[in-house]
């Protein structure tokens, strides 16, 4: 499963803790991301079922990523799609996440 951005949910720690169903896995998520992120993030928060389904999503997807909200206001499941790509927004994400970018270019072969 492919999130708008290019980023692979499959491999997400959130989505993994979800899959699981594991209350350890959702506060060793919440530890590392709050420490990595310099926010409050609750293991209740941990629960994805990715990017482009109908369930369950991260307070920052679902709320703040910019990338998903361009790509669902176009009704694009991917970026790769997009008739901007890639757009300002879209490169500097890839410069902090480079392995987006090969799933994106991927898609658009």
């Amino acid at each position: 499963m492919i999130a708008c951005c290019g980023l692979d949910c499959s491999k997400c720690e959130a989505y993994l803790a979800t899959r699981a169903d594991s209350d350890d896995k959702r506060e060793e998520v919440s530890k590392k991301w709050s420490a990595q992120y310099g926010a409050d993030i609750k293991p209740e928060d941990i629960n994805c079922d990715g990017c482009n389904s109908n369930g369950r999503k991260i307070n920052y997807c679902q709320n703040l990523c910019q990338i998903r909200k361009c790509c669902t206001g176009k009704s694009l499941t991917t970026c790769a799609g997009c008739d901007t790509y890639p757009c300002d927004t879209l490169k500097k994400f890839i410069k902090m996440v480079p392995e987006a970018e090969k799933t994106l270019e991927s898609l658009r072969s």
